[in-house]
């Protein structure tokens, strides 16, 4: 019988499957949003209280208030770039990054080069 940690390690699969993100898609981000992924890159996981104990920290123009880290939280919840586990004071919140594809590059590739540049 599966118990509730089983359901909570299939759903975060789940949503790991559904988007994620590259270092290439920050760029698309906005300064409030691209902060905190900035943050969150640098540890993968932080419960809610790290980050803004993080978020306090920074020098003052740069933080966000609660209610604009909580919506920018909640927009990178709903566009999985986060993962979020569990709610309010208690939520941790995980970086969704996308797997790389292997390469699909034939075996010999590199000793043809090699023999091409060696002509």
């Amino acid at each position: 019988m599966p118990g509730v940690f089983d359901r909570l390690n299939k759903e975060i699969e789940s949503k790991q499957k559904d988007g994620g993100i590259t270092a290439l898609d920050l760029a698309d981000l906005s300064p409030a949003l691209r902060k905190i992924m900035k943050i969150m890159l640098r540890e993968l996981q932080m419960t809610y209280p790290r980050l803004c104990e993080v978020m306090d920290a920074m020098p003052e123009g740069e933080r966000l208030t609660r209610n604009l880290l909580d919506d920018a939280l909640s927009t990178l919840t709903q566009q999985f770039w986060l993962i979020r586990i569990g709610e309010k004071e208690k939520a941790i919140y995980k970086v969704n990054l996308k797997r790389k594809t292997g390469s699909t590059l034939a075996a010999g590739i590199w000793s043809s080069l090699d023999e091409k540049l060696k002509k």
